[in-house]
């Protein structure tokens, strides 16, 4: 399975595993698994960093390469198909990270890991990482 971690989803992951639910942390753990970051999701953690509301022990820069590196994470570009997939999604969600992220699951056939359950209105595969 090729997973892509929303970015919330990804900083758990690094930072507070035991929000995760049991059977996603199965899944993210399992090895046979792909776990993708897009660099939407670097973007917004830069955004965020730097306007303050999320602090980092480093660096976005520094931190975000390292942490994929360590935790064996696969960066996942942003196609210029996945941007103008986004015009085809119903507007069920403002956000145009999670928006890139929906479209990058369809185009790419990614299953879309999120805590989000708005995101389940769209057509794309969801694991829901609170179970």
């Amino acid at each position: 399975m090729r997973i892509l971690l929303d970015t919330q989803v990804w900083l758990w992951l690094v930072t507070a595993s035991e929000r995760l639910g049991p059977e996603s942390r199965v899944l993210l753990d399992d090895g046979r698994n792909d776990a993708l970051l897009s660099s939407a999701s670097a973007w917004e953690i830069a955004i965020k960093y730097g306007l303050g509301k999320l602090p980092l022990p480093d660096s976005p820069d520094i931190y975000v390469p390292e942490q994929m590196r360590l935790g064996g994470v696969e960066p996942l570009p942003v196609l210029h198909s996945h941007a103008l997939h986004v015009a085809s999604l119903q507007d069920h969600h403002r956000d145009p990270f999670d928006r890139i992220l929906v479209a990058q699951a369809r185009v790419e056939g990614l299953t879309l890991a999120s805590a989000d359950r708005r995101l389940s209105a769209y057509d794309v595969e969801i694991l829901d990482v609170t179970r």
